[in-house]
């Protein structure tokens, strides 16, 4: 059995990312069917994941998959798995045959701070070591994702309230989930919405990574069985700028390597609302300049739509269109796992 540590490295394995289907059912259906013209539901969602996850040949290009509780007993349609003789599997168990690691979404969304209503805070700590203890033992889940989401406005947003409100759940959260035997994966996302800058990204970056560091020692966490999944420095989406990859990587990097410990067991990144080109482009940039500065941690992906996107529109829910959306989504996963090699 591996012990935290070996489950984190095994999640920044060179040349492998993390693929992000935690997409809640609302999610799911607004975000990524119906913008596309998808019929919604339960049997969609299952056909969705299994476009997916039963793609053949990800298995070279992916450490591990972050779930949706309601992905968890859902199975494939058994054209993934080597023998149609067999019986179609859960996706955790079909995962795990193939050396994916399996995660799982455990947070309950966000609501408003009450201090500061434009600002959230997340929920599901209430019950969390319950859920933990089923997630691990029934379906075999080796390591958890927690979101918290981080606003700028100007200068008066975030509030030092709302970061270190988030830090506090962030850090009881990773604490819980290392006493359950997984490793989990702590995401504060400087969120893309806005006119900020690129420099003001990664200031707020830098607040967000001191305060949950200085809450995590605090809590006695082990960080080499933490992973950190963060948003790249970027200007907002309301800003007119586009930054080029080179900067966003001198900005990222530099305000991780101010702020990461390097006991941490890696660092994964979030597409955050970039196109599939950018989050590549960006990535690449980025893995470039921290090996250039010697940075201490391993660096990969745990990207969502920038991997999904694409497929999706290939795919239109259709059947017929499930070979050509898997040539497309295996395309766009050897793409980004070129960028961190």
């Amino acid at each position: 059995m591996m012990n935290l540590s070996d489950i984190a490295r095994a999640l920044v394995a060179p040349g492998k990312g993390i693929l992000a289907a935690d997409e809640s059912e609302k999610t799911a259906d607004e975000k990524r069917l119906a913008a596309f013209g998808i019929a919604t539901g339960p049997e969609m969602h299952r056909k969705f994941r299994d476009m997916l996850l039963a793609t053949p040949g990800i298995e070279a290009y992916l450490s591990g998959v972050i779930l949706y509780k309601e992905t968890l007993s859902q199975s494939d349609t058994k054209d993934g798995i080597p023998s149609k003789e067999i019986d179609a599997l859960p996706f955790p168990e079909l995962l795990a045959a193939r050396g994916i690691l399996p995660g799982i979404k455990v947070d309950e969304g966000l609501e408003p701070l009450s201090e500061s209503p434009e600002e959230s805070i997340t929920k599901g700590l209430l019950g969390l070591p319950e859920r933990l203890n089923e997630y691990h033992g029934e379906s075999k889940t080796c390591f958890t994702k927690w979101r918290a989401a981080i606003t700028i406005e100007g200068d008066r947003l975030p509030t030092a309230r709302a970061l270190v409100e988030n830090a506090k759940r962030l850090a009881t959260y990773a604490c819980e989930v290392q006493k359950a035997g997984m490793v989990p994966m702590l995401e504060p996302e400087v969120l893309l919405d806005g006119a900020h800058s690129r420099l003001r990204s990664r200031a707020v970056i830098e607040s967000a990574m001191r305060v949950l560091f200085d809450t995590l020692n605090e809590q006695c966490a082990d960080l080499s069985g933490i992973i950190i999944k963060t948003s790249m420095a970027l200007s907002g989406d309301k800003s007119g700028r586009t930054d080029t990859p080179e900067e966003v990587a001198e900005d990222t990097v530099g305000a991780l390597m101010d702020t990461v410990p390097a006991e941490v067991a890696g660092i994964v990144f979030l597409s955050g609302g970039q196109t599939p080109d950018q989050a590549t482009a960006n990535l690449a940039a980025i893995t470039k300049l921290a090996r250039e500065r010697n940075a201490p941690w391993p660096l990969t992906f745990s990207y969502g739509r920038a991997l999904q996107e694409e497929a999706i529109m290939v795919w239109k829910g259709e059947d017929e269109n499930v070979p050509a959306a898997r040539k497309v989504f295996l395309e766009r996963l050897e793409k980004v796992a070129a960028a961190i090699r």
